[in-house]
């Protein structure tokens, strides 16, 4: 592996743009294992005079995570605990960041700013150590007292990870795999717990993997070991997550095979050597076990100490060509409780179609239809389309229901096939991102009182309600709904219409809010917005600015924008 990275950097833009091997150490794994392009790769190192061990930052916001890199490009083949204090060094100063910036270089200080950001913003602090040799047994034990220390903290929880040569070669191989259409390997495991044997034509598998042998899975950290899975990785904060580390972390590592349910996954063939030692498969993906392969992963440090040696975990591994079948399999196998309904939809083949059809029409835009999945970074954020986010926009627009809006569960639940509808136009998926777009950036500035504005997740959806609303209403449609595609050139005018939307809320508030003080009632805003009175209230409103715009000043252009054919209207999608 040394002697391969001592190879790569000597290509010109290593040469070129880093004056030491150290520094081109790490940006050769920012570049060809964190797969950073050319420019952000130079951008990301702070290595130096008072870099103060932070050889690299990287605020990742997709991810919401913060990645200290400190590198250690060593001939020898063993490391001590001196690099590991510097990491311990620089989490202590990461907790002062006024301190650190007076005396740190400018790169670093420049980073520092995105950190205090990610900070407020409770990014996750990943510390890497990457170096070419490996740890001493003292450094070792450094390493496990450190890793404790830094997750435990209350003042800066972070993880501690070392990339050593072993683990290099890991993350190269996947990170050369990444663009393959399907995740090869070749699985150890141990023939003494592993039983091989066929139901029907398909092969199957069922050994007590090593925990350790999962650090060797690829597609862990990009998700796409988990393409068929309900949901991606939630996090090192979700309960049960957490609950799993906690015992990936205490003297019962041991016995965590008796404490999981075990990991399921699938793969399109299957070859098992002769000594059953080894697994040879192809178009590898985990269906259910996501959340234990990423806990597993990120506590990878204490999975290779020598307490959590014998740690191992159920592996089911089904051989299954079939892509439906492999679909209802991993519906099936996530039917637990903590499963939402909205994860149980997203291989629906309503769900596929729609990402497909959006996706082809858009290449650069991005159909989110799993908890957990991320944006590509080629895919622009602005045509990033959450599928949670597109059903509540749907009952606020097609069904005109933004009472119902936030209810997650019924959208994905009774009201799963009124909203999500084959052959649903792509552009009206375009369209209503845009102007949710357009409300979240207008949103501070918009005339609402304070208590609409405490009520965002349910606000934005009413005043994408109104929207739609008042365009209709200048149409003179009162029955109708404009399909949202027919508004983009209307959503030019945004600000000025989301001015009039935000008008119909407020005075729809406090028309109630008057109400109930007539009747001596007791007025809450939540429970309003909750409610078909809401959206009476609004209708009322909308059609009272409609039909004042004509007599407004230098309006003529706004309404001409708001114009659409009459074939550009529907009746209003059933939801109650």
């Amino acid at each position: 592996m040394l002697s391969r990275i001592r190879r790569e950097i000597t290509d010109s833009y290593y040469q070129q743009n880093f004056p030491n091997d150290g520094q081109r150490f790490v940006a050769w794994y920012l570049r060809r294992i964190m797969l950073r392009d050319r420019i952000a790769a130079r951008d990301d190192i702070t290595d130096g005079a008072n870099d103060k061990q932070m050889d690299a930052v990287i605020v990742d916001d997709d991810e919401r995570r913060i990645i200290i890199v400190q590198g250690k490009f060593i001939s020898e083949s063993k490391v001590d605990g001196e690099p590991l204090r510097e990491v311990l060094g620089a989490w202590s100063r990461l907790q002062d960041l006024e301190s650190l910036q007076q005396d740190c270089n400018d790169k670093l200080k420049q980073k520092l700013e995105a950190v205090r950001r990610g900070l407020e913003d409770e990014y996750q602090v990943d510390f890497e150590l990457l170096t070419t040799g490996t740890l001493t047994d003292a450094a070792k034990a450094d390493l496990k007292a450190f890793s404790d220390r830094l997750e435990e903290s209350d003042d800066l929880s972070a993880s501690l990870h070392l990339i050593d040569t072993e683990m290099l070669q890991f993350r190269l191989a996947e990170a050369e795999a990444m663009e393959l259409p399907s995740l090869d390997h070749a699985i150890v495991v141990e023939p003494d717990t592993t039983l091989v044997t066929k139901i029907g034509e398909r092969q199957i598998v069922m050994t007590m993997l090593p925990l350790v042998e999962c650090l060797r899975l690829p597609g862990i950290t990009d998700g796409k070991l988990f393409r068929k899975n309900v949901r991606q990785s939630l996090g090192s904060t979700n309960k049960v997550n957490r609950a799993m580390r906690a015992t990936l972390n205490s003297k019962r590592v041991k016995d965590f095979f008796y404490f999981h349910n075990g990991v399921t996954a699938l793969c399109d063939s299957l070859e098992v050597s002769n000594d059953k030692k080894m697994l040879t498969v192809k178009g590898l993906s985990v269906v259910n076990g996501c959340q234990s392969i990423s806990t597993i992963f990120n506590s990878s440090e204490r999975v290779r100490s020598d307490e959590a040696r014998d740690a191992h975990i159920l592996f089911r591994l089904y051989e299954i060509p079939d892509r439906a079948f492999g679909d209802s399999i991993s519906i099936n196998t996530n039917s637990q409780s903590a499963v939402k309904p909205r994860d149980l939809r997203s291989n629906d083949k309503v769900m596929v179609g729609l990402k497909r059809a959006y996706e082809a029409k858009y290449p650069d835009a991005c159909l989110l239809t799993k908890r957990g999945e991320v944006r590509p970074a080629d895919r622009d954020a602005t045509k990033t389309v959450d599928i949670a986010i597109l059903a509540k926009m749907i009952m606020a627009w097609h069904c005109q229901r933004p009472n119902i809006s936030a209810n997650e569960k019924k959208l994905f639940d009774e009201y799963y096939k009124s909203i999500f509808r084959p052959g649903y136009d792509p552009a009206n998926i375009l369209a209503l991102q845009m102007w949710l777009n357009a409300i979240e950036e207008a949103f501070s500035n918009l005339a609402l009182n304070d208590v609409l504005k405490a009520g965002k997740s349910h606000v934005k959806y009413h005043i994408l309600f109104s929207v739609s609303t008042i365009i209709a209403r200048v149409n003179r449609e009162t029955q109708n709904v404009i399909e949202p595609h027919f508004t983009l050139e209307a959503a030019k005018r945004a600000a000025e219409i989301l001015a009039l939307a935000a008008n119909c809320l407020e005075n729809a508030l406090q028309s109630a809010v008057t109400n109930a003080q007539m009747n001596n009632k007791v007025f809450s805003p939540q429970n309003w917005l909750k409610s078909i009175q809401s959206v009476q209230g609004q209708m009322l409103v909308a059609g009272t600015v409609a039909g004042m715009l004509p007599q407004m000043p230098n309006s003529s252009s706004l309404l001409e924008v708001m114009k659409a054919p009459l074939d550009g209207f529907h009746p209003r999608w059933s939801a109650d």
